[in-house]
């Protein structure tokens, strides 16, 4: 006979192992399918400061494994394959896989957005060397040194006033002539003394080897290229949600999030969405794994409901 779990955990980060913890704790059958290794996006920061209790810092790795033992002990199972379709409607949910098929009651989803890169030749290999995504994460790494920030929009502006008050001068890049962020940010940025703009300006290039010294920049006008020196560089150009699987399934928003309130209820009954992957303000490992432990809760809430 077909094995149905309780619920199935697609992805697992933070938010998706909290939820095998809490839902494996609740006496639920539980399943986390994950593609790669445990932790997620978190997985690829090699020194996370702003997790509580890691006072000394910790390794993003070492987390997400830290995270997948910790539910395992309490009974949820981990199967490493890739995710190819699902079938969300309807009392049982089916999740397709490479390494087969699976069935559940519910299902929480827990697939994380990544930031969007430049694309820039050896960003990859700068990465947590000068180049970094995140300024809630990594801003402290360049307390009182000289940081850029690219983008326009909200995230960037909210980025470069964080550094602003950590770093000694903030270099705010942007392909326009005006920001798109909204009305709120300019003020307060048009008048932080360290903050300075390059308008009309793209990354054309990446300097240093071993580690970023600067930023090869491309005037969109009028072509001309200069040198910037930096000690660090925020790319903060937007994420993208890991939703494709879904969008035929559910209903998201303009960005491609799936909208799920606090509950971290979704349009179909039964279907979770937590950290990362939902309509949030904050995308933190600490508010994905509040998440993971939410959906969790009214998963076994919708069982309750549901008996079946």
């Amino acid at each position: 006979m077909e094995h149905i779990y309780d619920t199935i955990v697609i992805g697992g980060g933070p938010a998706g192992y909290t939820a095998a913890l809490y839902a494996t704790r609740a006496g639920l059958d539980t399943l986390v399918l994950e593609k790669l290794s445990a932790g997620g996006q978190m997985a690829q920061t090699t020194h996370i400061d702003n997790y509580p209790g890691a006072e000394e810092g910790t390794d993003g790795f070492a987390l997400g494994q830290k995270m997948q033992q910790t539910a395992e002990h309490f009974g949820a199972k981990t199967e490493l394959a890739e995710v190819l379709s699902v079938e969300l409607a309807g009392p049982v949910k089916r999740v397709h896989t490479d390494a087969g098929d699976f069935a559940a009651k519910t299902v929480i989803l827990a697939t994380g957005a990544d930031h969007k890169h430049l694309g820039a030749a050896r960003e990859e290999e700068l990465i947590g060397r000068g180049v970094a995504y995140c300024a809630a994460c990594d801003g402290m790494f360049y307390k009182g040194r000289t940081v850029a920030v690219v983008g326009g929009g909200n995230s960037a502006a909210a980025d470069a006033l964080l550094l602003s008050r950590i770093c000694e001068k903030v270099v705010l890049i942007h392909r326009r002539d005006k920001l798109r962020a909204t009305k709120v940010y300019h003020d307060p940025l048009m008048r932080a003394e360290n903050v300075e703009f390059h308008w009309n300006s793209v990354v054309a290039g990446l300097l240093g080897e071993d580690r970023l010294t600067g930023v090869r920049l491309r005037d969109t006008v009028t072509g001309e290229e200069t040198d910037l020196p930096l000690d660090g560089l925020f790319v903060s150009i937007g994420r993208s949600p890991a939703t494709e699987l879904f969008r035929d399934q559910l209903e998201l928003d303009a960005a491609g999030y799936i909208v799920a309130d606090e509950s971290t209820r979704t349009s179909l009954p039964g279907v979770f969405a937590a950290g990362d992957v939902r309509t949030k303000a904050l995308r933190q490992i600490v508010t994905a794994a509040a998440d993971g432990a939410v959906a969790a809760h009214y998963a076994e809430e919708y069982l309750a409901e549901n008996p079946s």
